[in-house]
């Protein structure tokens, strides 16, 4: 599932140019491109946006401290395969419920 950048600023409270800009400081934002050149957010983009939010509004880091925290903490906030794992888990969990 995609986000457009108009979903994501609604999800997460920050405005499309913050957005926008966000991408270009953060590698861990990496929305791809849709065949009309928007970009389109995954799940996973939405994540790290909110993460990075709160390192930036609530826990008062500066962009290059948000920067340099991920990088000492080694975090790609959520991989793609632990999001997986997590979602699989999940299942699991709703099919043991069902049973």
């Amino acid at each position: 599932m995609y986000f457009k950048i108009g979903e994501v600023g609604e999800i997460t409270g920050i405005a499309p140019h913050v957005l926008r800009y966000w991408e270009s400081e953060f590698k861990i934002i990496r929305p791809v491109r849709g065949s009309s050149k928007q970009r389109l957010y995954r799940h996973i983009d939405v994540l790290n946006i909110l993460k990075i939010k709160k390192l930036l509004y609530e826990d008062k880091f500066t962009i290059p401290g948000a920067k340099k925290f991920l990088v000492q903490k080694g975090k790609k906030i959520l991989d793609e395969k632990e999001l997986i794992q997590e979602i699989k888990q999940e299942l699991k969990d709703i099919v043991e419920l069902l049973k």
